[in-house]
């Protein structure tokens, strides 16, 4: 009997110990690198959204965070009053809110904040409202690099002429420039 239930008791013990727990609560991953906002749900993959991060000058910090407080309406006190609606805050002002310049979702644009569409944002703030102890927020990725802006073909020519070489004389006629200055 024992030689049975030994080889029993170790296969259940084995079992119990390989195999994974399984995952619940939200996890909202974001990817700076990316540009992208992933949401899951008691581990199954949910949502994919554009957003935008901090543009450079301005930092998305890197971690794990959970959510701190979560507003419908809100407006930012510190640029210009502008509106927030679906705000979730974490790392204490930062936050993942809408923002209705959605031309720029896919790119960083924003402060710092994480910026979704006003739709995703509300579809957002719905499944974590309650669940806010259960919720996970997930930063990460590469602050994005300042692009330095090539001069365009030409430009060069321009900057090693003299001011006045700039401009033609031809408005003059046969008269050089210097004959109408003193006159």
């Amino acid at each position: 009997m024992s030689r049975i239930v030994l080889p029993l008791f170790l296969f259940a013990v084995i079992l119990i110990f390989s195999s994974a727990p399984a995952q619940s609560g939200i996890v909202v991953t974001v990817d700076k690198t990316a540009q992208r906002l992933t949401v899951e749900v008691d581990g199954a993959g949910r949502y994919k959204w554009p957003v935008s991060t901090g543009r450079w000058g301005y930092s998305t910090p890197n971690g794990s965070y959970r959510p701190q407080r979560l507003a419908r309406k809100w407006f930012s006190r510190k640029y210009d009053w502008a509106p927030m609606p679906y705000s979730i805050f974490f790392n204490e002002g930062y936050a993942i809110h809408g923002s209705y310049e959605v031309s720029r979702l896919g790119r960083p644009a924003s402060h710092g904040c994480i910026r979704l569409s006003p739709s995703n944002a509300a579809v957002l703030f719905a499944l974590v409202k309650d669940r806010t102890d259960d919720t996970r927020i997930v930063v990460t990725g590469e602050a994005p690099v300042q692009q330095v802006r090539e001069r365009e073909e030409g430009w060069q020519g321009y900057q090693s002429q003299p001011y006045e070489g700039i401009f033609s004389n031809s408005w003059d006629g046969n008269r050089s420039r210097s004959y109408w200055q003193w006159r």
